[in-house]
């Protein structure tokens, strides 16, 4: 397979929601995707089921998150409600020992690999750097700066290589990192040295207040291809075609053929961050026409269809959302600041003198702190 669903040079598809992979509409009816079908063959009503649930949990999350940053329990939270899809659909099709490498809005990403409550708020609490051990999950810290990680997940595919292993590594990050030398510096590596590594771009429409049609006048898909990357544009609110579009890339990656690239088309539907006001540069319009494409409500729209969206099932994930997010309030609220030395204890793995001098000096300046508060 090369590029799928992308260029016809002669229009301008970088925001076009039709020319993409799918197989699930936004009304929730099937369609069938010739070059998708194949790779959700097992996908049966119970692991749709299942995929709903994550998407619903992630999105409540997500509002708890949102939620307390507002009440000043945390100092950021990066929302990621509308894109569900996206992350939950590539990240359940990775295998347990692939390596994610997140960008800060992938908390699906984080939440699909086994976080815990705490993984999600703590470190947007300034409690540490990273809550989790990224080779327990075997996912990354999430990256704030943009597209770094995308190097990171190159890096460890050509590790992968020269160890001779099978495991595939997954860089995400947003459109707008498409325009960093990073994401373009890691595909050359990853083309030249044939790097099992997958690349998810997740448009989501906007690069903070920038449309994506300033940096992207053609599919972003379309970029992969001039590096040797076969690539594929899948609708990302569509959450059967992103776990196929991401077997799919998986297997191209893990059989020895080189990287792949996803466009994943979706959008943000709140700010950029909680410090951002996106009423300033976006229309209401064009929010209400995405809404209508949410990636859970097609997803419970299949599953009515099906006879299989009952009272019991909406009641059992509506619990486990309400018992989640009492879990990550909790993880939030009843954080324990660590000690300000506790901040030298990680930075090498052995004893260094360096360190150590720091520490004294750290501690110093403290103690002018606590002699002030004695005066």
């Amino acid at each position: 397979m090369t590029t799928v669903h992308t260029l016809n040079p002669m229009a301008d598809l970088a925001t076009d929601v039709d020319d993409v992979a799918r197989l699930l509409t936004p009304a929730g009816e099937r369609v069938v995707d010739p070059d998708l079908q194949q790779w959700i063959e097992d996908v049966d009503t119970a692991a749709i089921q299942r995929l709903y649930r994550d998407m619903v949990l992630l999105r409540r999350i997500d509002a708890e998150g949102v939620a307390l940053q507002r009440q000043g329990q945390v100092g950021l939270w990066p929302p990621c409600q509308g894109q569900e899809a996206t992350q939950i659909g590539t990240a359940r099709a990775l295998r347990a020992d692939d390596f994610a490498f997140p960008s800060y809005r992938e908390t699906g990403v984080v939440y699909a690999r086994g976080g815990k409550p705490s993984d999600y708020v703590l470190a947007w609490r300034g409690e540490g750097h990273s809550t989790y051990d990224p080779y327990e999950l075997h996912t990354a810290t999430q990256q704030i700066i943009i597209g770094a990680q995308s190097l990171h997940a190159v890096g460890y595919a050509m590790g992968v290589q020269r160890d001779g292993g099978d495991q595939v590594a997954a860089a995400y990050f947003g459109d707008g990192a498409t325009s960093q030398g990073d994401v373009n510096e890691a595909m050359v590596f990853a083309s030249s040295f044939g790097a099992p590594v997958v690349f998810v771009c997740t448009n989501n429409q906007w690069a903070i207040s920038e449309p994506v049609s300033v940096q992207a006048r053609f599919p972003i898909a379309g970029r992969a291809p001039g590096f040797g990357i076969p690539s594929m544009r899948v609708d990302g609110n569509d959450v059967l075609a992103c776990l196929a579009a991401m077997r799919w890339a998986i297997d191209h990656a893990r059989k020895g053929r080189g990287p792949a690239f996803l466009e994943a088309v979706t959008y943000r539907m709140g700010p950029h961050t909680t410090s951002d006001d996106p009423t300033r540069y976006r229309d209401k319009e064009e929010v209400e026409i995405w809404r209508r494409r949410d990636p859970i409500d097609r997803v419970e729209a299949l599953l009515r269809a099906e006879g299989v969206f009952d009272d019991a099932f909406v009641a059992e994930v509506a619990a486990d959302a309400d018992a989640l997010a009492a879990e990550v309030r909790q993880a939030a609220m009843g954080a324990v600041t660590r000690a300000p030395l506790s901040i030298f204890d990680d930075v090498y793995a052995e004893p260094h003198s360096g360190i150590d001098e720091q520490r004294a000096a750290y501690a110093a300046y403290l103690d002018g702190f606590a002699a002030t508060q004695e005066g």
